[in-house]
């Protein structure tokens, strides 16, 4: 079991939030100086972070290029409806305790508790997982989606992102040598906990300017001339201001370039719109109220 002391943060990674952004851009993901700063105090302090912002902005890739950075494992936790702590935390060997009490009584032995909720029987899950890794660095751990889990499963969460430990309790407290970076992401479909809120940083993510979506897919869509990124830039820009029930974010976006490069198109065309369309509209309603507003988007002729 690991020293019970308050871990350190491991925070030497970058000297500052700059080197950070310096850094994800060397990976191809750019970020803006305020998720730059929270990645930065996240680590040199030792606090999760919490990021939140609409579908298809980037949180969940930026924990990824974070661990990319730091050339450390990603330990990804998506949380969805009834996630468990056994799930997300540690459970017990079911099977292999039956497979000991069974050879145990062939013997003629007895186990105890002790023996059978010893640590040859844990699982570890995510969290633990990443509280008991042994590195060079610390991994990062992302909590995906928490806003996804139930109320109660937040509750689990606390003492974890309070003080990188967890208790259990046939076998003691836990605790991080060092703090795994913990980044959780929300797209905000319900209001989290206040006291989850607290053991974290905080910070949103906007939908980029024109400027960087056009340096986005110059980046993740090599293939497609600045003509098409600059119009479909303005043409994203334009949908979003509709009332859709999905607004299309960055990741729609990309996948919506991506498919129009793959048809060979070097500028809107209204047909290759058409043809694309399940790429950035992602309900019938959508599909239609884009279509209906082909014209006056300036999707191009036929």
């Amino acid at each position: 079991m690991a020293d019970s002391g308050a871990p350190q943060p491991d925070n030497n990674a970058f000297g500052s939030a700059d080197d950070i952004r310096r850094r994800l851009d060397e990976l191809d993901y750019l970020v803006d100086d305020g998720t730059a700063a929270a990645l930065f105090f996240a680590l040199s302090l030792g606090q999760p972070l919490l990021l939140e912002g609409e579908p298809g902005v980037g949180k969940t890739t930026a924990a990824k290029a974070l661990a990319r950075a730091l050339a450390t494992p990603l330990i990804r936790l998506q949380c969805y409806e009834g996630l468990t702590a056994g799930e997300a935390l540690y459970e017990w060997n079911y099977q292999r305790q039956m497979l000991a009490i069974r050879l145990a009584e062939s013997h003629h032995d007895r186990l105890n508790d002790a023996d059978l909720f010893s640590e040859a029987f844990l699982q570890e899950r995510p969290i633990l997982q990443a509280i008991r890794h042994r590195g060079p660095r610390p991994p990062v751990l992302l909590i995906d989606e928490i806003d996804r889990a139930d109320d109660e499963f937040e509750a689990l969460l606390f003492e974890f992102l309070g003080e990188a430990a967890i208790t259990i309790p046939e076998l003691g407290t836990f605790t991080a040598e060092r703090r795994p970076v913990v980044i959780l992401t929300s797209n905000r479909s319900r209001d989290l906990h206040d006291a989850l809120r607290r053991r974290c940083l905080y910070h949103w993510i906007d939908f980029p300017a024109p400027e960087r979506v056009a340096e986005i897919l110059r980046r993740t869509v090599p293939a497609a001339n600045d003509a098409l990124i600059r119009s479909a830039t303005d043409f994203v820009g334009q949908v979003r201001r509709i009332d859709l029930d999905k607004a299309p974010g960055m990741a729609e976006t990309i996948d919506w370039v991506s498919a129009l490069s793959s048809l060979g198109a070097t500028r809107l065309v209204r047909d290759d719109v058409v043809r694309t369309l399940s790429t950035i509209a992602k309900t019938l309603d959508d599909r239609d109220a884009i279509t209906e507003a082909l014209d006056r988007l300036g999707a191009g002729s036929r």
